[in-house]
């Protein structure tokens, strides 16, 4: 199912980027895109999560820097029964997590400096279990890879821009709605795979910590959090986050990656109830 929805992915933006190159340069254009195509694929699946804690400048704890995050991790990844993912830190102020990586034999987990200082002990094993989830769901594949190339998306629609100022001038006309579509069409299908999998993971994690209550307040708190301080990043990237960290709830609905959080508290606190 993972390598269906990872294909049906790849295929979808991949068509999106030929459309890319058709516009600027036709049949030329969109053959130079296929091959380009290929090559982000290739990159996308085998390094995107390098990519990822690249962009974010994420650099990997070592157990005896924190052995009771470590020691959280390997709880967590024992009751999930997946390997223990790497734990990588964002040095930030900004209260955020997400998960990584092609397979749970090949997979990392990172959180903020800012998580780390503000949250308490079982919020974090909420949040932890949270991002594990989605790494046993086998959604950081797919997650990944859409975060890389929708991210490549976006930059070849800007080049396809600025091309139109010396391009073809019977083809410049089509580039602005483009420049439009195409970072949206790619937008559209990250949240195709996004929202469900958001529910899902938070189902998965609160069984799995056994502390629905602790993941409902972790979520309220950096929810609050990503409202007044926004992260700098690739816009790109914001499903891969436990909660969307470059715009306020405000803008939450219809093109948004995420569920509203006050949707996702609430469900966590039936699921207590059932508990």
């Amino acid at each position: 199912m993972a390598f269906f929805r990872t294909a049906t992915l790849l295929g979808l933006l991949t068509g999106i980027l030929l459309a890319v190159g058709y516009v600027i340069a036709g049949v030329s254009g969109m053959t130079l895109f296929l091959f380009i195509s290929f090559l982000i694929n290739f990159v996308s699946y085998w390094y995107s999560d390098k990519i990822v804690l690249g962009m974010y400048r994420a650099k990997e704890i070592p157990k005896d820097a924190n052995p009771q995050l470590h020691q959280i991790v390997e709880n967590l990844a024992r009751e999930e029964k997946i390997p223990k993912p790497k734990v990588y830190l964002v040095d930030s102020d900004i209260m955020n997590a997400f998960a990584t990586g092609r397979s749970p034999k090949k997979s990392a987990v990172a959180v903020t400096s800012g998580l780390l200082r503000n949250l308490n002990k079982d919020e974090i094993e909420g949040v932890l279990a949270h991002e594990l989830s989605h790494i046993k769901n086998r959604d950081t594949l797919t997650s990944t890879v859409a975060a890389t190339v929708a991210g490549a998306i976006g930059y070849i629609a800007q080049i396809a821009w600025w091309s139109s100022f010396g391009g073809n001038r019977e083809r410049s006309p089509l580039l602005l709605p483009l420049l439009i579509f195409a970072p949206f069409a790619a937008m559209l299908i990250q949240l195709a795979i996004s929202r469900t999998r958001e529910f899902k993971a938070d189902y998965t994690g609160a069984v799995i910590s056994k502390k629905p209550l602790s993941l409902a307040s972790a979520l309220q708190k950096i929810s609050d959090n990503a409202k007044n301080n926004p992260i700098q990043g690739n816009a790109a990237t914001s499903h891969l986050f436990i909660v969307n960290p470059f715009r306020s709830d405000a803008f939450i609905g219809l093109f948004s990656t995420h569920p509203k959080t006050e949707e996702r508290i609430q469900r966590l606190r039936e699921l207590a109830k059932k508990m």
